[in-house]
């Protein structure tokens, strides 16, 4: 592992970049600012290495990052309508960041504080492990909650992502990573072409301001269908109203898996370049996004423009607002238990 200077905190705090490789050449950057996943190095079917992950060179980008570009995101990933729920018979209220609703934990999410860090090695790979503590009525939440986040960088070319967490007092937890990929490089243009599979039947539908009520729709038939695989851009634009609605993918896969059991549940695939991406979690859902609001103002890596749809993302989770759909699996962690699940990007050619 290398450790580099990655600057400061807005508190002066300073801030780091972790470098791992494994055997292969593969390279992963983290930093302890938002636990987030800088840069990931792997090769194309010519051994050729690209940064296949959207990104800032700076550490002051970080500071606003409105795309969530690596980040982990906390206390609770995508949107909670109404910025408000009811747990244990107590409502409580959230950020309003997202017209009337919260999204991934309000204004001061996870992805912007400093995390502690420490670097070790298992037989599994080089690890990073990220651990924050989040007291008490953080972002409007109830508990204390002390967190792991650990990557694994794996000889067979995987980035391991672990959760744990652990409260004080019945919460909700529902933490995922918001990496932006784009298997030709972070720096090639959109997404349109690379071809997606999600093994799913169903999808929680959102209104129209990406909020789901419990209702479920089928993908068979529709542009959401991805159990053949396909590009993208094919159905991306068609008159359907969550995909107008949502200016294209962002929604929420409900996926088949069972609790504590890992399963292969999406594939990415860029052709040209002969890489490819396996998703695999325990988690029930997954919002795969689009990109659909990247409109250029933003400045990454090597000064690289990121336009629309430059990046898609494999946000594994539990449902949104499934705190406010009592049908639907529930984030809520009671006190003294641990939420733990795990999530996996594996990357390889063809």
């Amino acid at each position: 592992m290398e450790k580099l200077d990655f600057g400061c905190a807005k508190d002066g705090t300073p801030v780091s970049l972790y470098k791992v490789t494994n055997k292969n050449g593969v390279e992963a950057v983290f930093t302890d600012f938002g636990a987030i996943l800088v840069s990931l190095k792997v090769p194309d079917r010519d051994g050729n290495l690209a940064d296949v992950v959207l990104g800032y060179d700076n550490i002051e980008s970080y500071y606003t990052n409105s795309p969530n570009f690596g980040s982990t995101i906390g206390r609770h990933a995508n949107r909670i309508g109404g910025a408000a729920f009811t747990l244990n018979e107590k409502t409580y209220e959230l950020d309003k960041n997202d017209g009337s609703n919260n999204l991934h934990g309000g204004f001061n999410g996870y992805h912007k504080r400093v995390w502690n860090a420490r670097h070790y090695v298992t037989a599994a790979g080089n690890t990073m492990e990220f651990t924050y503590h989040s007291p008490d009525g953080d972002q409007g939440f109830p508990g204390n909650l002390d967190i792991s986040v650990k990557y694994t960088l794996t000889d067979a070319d995987e980035i391991v992502i672990s959760y744990d967490a652990t409260p004080d007092q019945d919460t909700v937890v529902n933490l995922t990573n918001h990496s932006y990929f784009n298997l030709a490089g972070h720096d090639s243009g959109d997404t349109l072409d690379q071809i997606v599979w999600i093994d799913s039947d169903e999808f929680t539908f959102a209104d129209k301001e990406s909020i789901p009520d419990g209702h479920i729709r089928k993908t068979a038939g529709t542009p959401m269908d991805f159990n053949t695989p396909k590009p993208i851009g094919r159905d991306i634009d068609a008159d359907y109203d969550q995909l107008v609605w949502g200016l294209g993918f962002d929604h929420n896969w409900i996926l088949k898996t069972e609790p504590g059991r890992i399963k292969k549940v999406a594939t990415l695939y860029d052709e040209k370049s002969g890489r490819a991406m396996d998703v695999l979690t325990d988690l029930p859902g997954m919002q795969f996004y689009s990109g659909n609001f990247l409109d250029g103002t933003e400045i990454g890596k090597g000064g690289v423009s990121y336009g629309k749809r430059s990046g898609v993302c494999f946000e594994t989770q539990y449902y949104p607002n499934a705190i406010n759909v009592p049908a639907f699996a529930q984030p809520v962690v009671r006190a003294g238990e641990t939420y733990r699940t795990q999530t996996v990007y594996r990357f390889y050619t063809k």
